[in-house]
């Protein structure tokens, strides 16, 4: 028996995932400004388009299925009548732990995207981090310049590995 609370619940959740994914599907041509003449007066400046790999998305759209499932079924827990105050408690534990991880995760993103303007994906997964950065340039030095900026966002020692895609 559904309740009216866990209908708007469902409903909104819903509501924001179809948002979400819409969002991050949508074509990126449609979020930039019509200001075409902003940078018609200064020839000499450079100007960086980033495009975000289609892999990138995927990788993304993956993570939040599989997230959005353990959510789910996290939810029925806490939510169930049948389950103890225990698992109602681990439960509510490991929404916090995935908010966190989530929230961590976007963090590096937005920390590697400004620092070294490579479009990216960052998964965590306990003390493992895997970065996947889009650029043409596969070296060494950017590599370990990477993991040294997302080592710097955590007290105790993490495993990063990086990958490259074009």
């Amino acid at each position: 028996m559904i309740n009216k609370q866990n209908l708007w619940f469902l409903t909104l959740f819903s509501l924001i995932l179809v948002l979400s994914v819409y969002y991050i599907t949508m074509p990126s041509e449609l979020l930039l400004t019509n200001n075409s003449s902003y940078n018609t007066d200064d020839e000499n400046t450079n100007v960086v388009e980033i495009e975000e790999s289609d892999i990138l998305t995927a990788m993304r759209i993956s993570l939040d299925e599989e997230r959005l499932e353990l959510q789910n079924t996290l939810q029925e827990t806490l939510t169930s009548n049948a389950s103890s105050s225990e698992d109602k408690n681990k439960a509510y534990e490991e929404l916090k732990h995935l908010d966190e991880v989530k929230g961590k995760e976007e963090a590096l993103e937005n920390k590697i995207k400004t620092t070294f303007q490579l479009e990216n994906f960052v998964k965590i997964d306990g003390n493992e981090i895997q970065v996947v950065a889009v650029t043409q340039e596969h070296n060494n030095e950017l590599a370990n310049n990477i993991m040294r900026a997302v080592q710097e966002e955590f007290k105790e020692k993490v495993y990063v590995t990086v990958k490259f895609e074009k």
